[in-house]
């Protein structure tokens, strides 16, 4: 099983994550921003993966420390849980659609962080979850899981139903990219190593 595991205080936030990558799906995540747990709840059951959560953080002030730290935390077991990358497919791609919104997703296990994200989110909230906190989540994570990361918002008109396409698009698009193929000898690259 791959599996990372990080814990993370700070005077902000103090977050517990476990995350299984061969899971089933299961999830119990806490972040005191429903709309927020529902997007993890997610990545868990379209990932495949499993995902424990329990994230306190300053929410008097606003939900933006706590966001961003369980992404830069989602990163981090992402990359323990991954190990060495030998025999991954390393590429992701998905698109999905909710309604009215379409969201696309690419995804690369290359050891080099970068995030482009289009998405042009039209509301400011969904319940407490400030929207432009989704692009601040994928730096956090694409950053700490050391993945090129792409997100792109097609159209859409309803905030929630956007959101949500993300992160469908990124849970499915990591599912097949950390997927093993029998025909991938070693590491998935002709260098032979990432991160170069």
């Amino acid at each position: 099983m791959r599996v990372g595991k990080i814990e993370r205080k700070t005077n902000e936030t103090d977050i517990a994550l476990e995350l299984n990558l061969d899971g089933t799906g299961n999830s119990d995540i806490e972040t005191g921003i429903g709309f927020f747990d529902h997007m993890l709840q997610q990545i868990a059951r379209h990932g495949v993966m499993d995902l424990k959560i329990a994230a306190k953080g300053d929410l008097h002030i606003d939900p933006h420390h706590t966001v961003e730290d369980v992404g830069i935390c989602l990163g981090r077991a992402f990359t323990q849980a991954l190990g060495e990358p030998k025999g991954i497919q390393r590429y992701g791609f998905a698109s999905v659609p909710m309604d009215e919104a379409l969201g696309e997703v690419s995804l690369d296990i290359s050891g080099r962080p970068f995030l482009v994200f289009n998405a042009a989110i039209p509301g400011e909230r969904v319940g407490e979850f400030d929207t432009e906190l989704t692009e601040e989540f994928f730096r956090a994570f694409a950053m700490n899981a050391r993945i090129t990361l792409h997100l792109n918002l097609r159209y859409g008109s309803n905030s929630h139903h956007c959101i949500e396409g993300l992160f469908k698009a990124a849970a499915r698009a990591l599912r097949q990219a950390v997927s093993r193929d029998d025909r991938v000898t070693g590491i998935p690259s002709s260098k032979g190593a990432l991160d170069t």
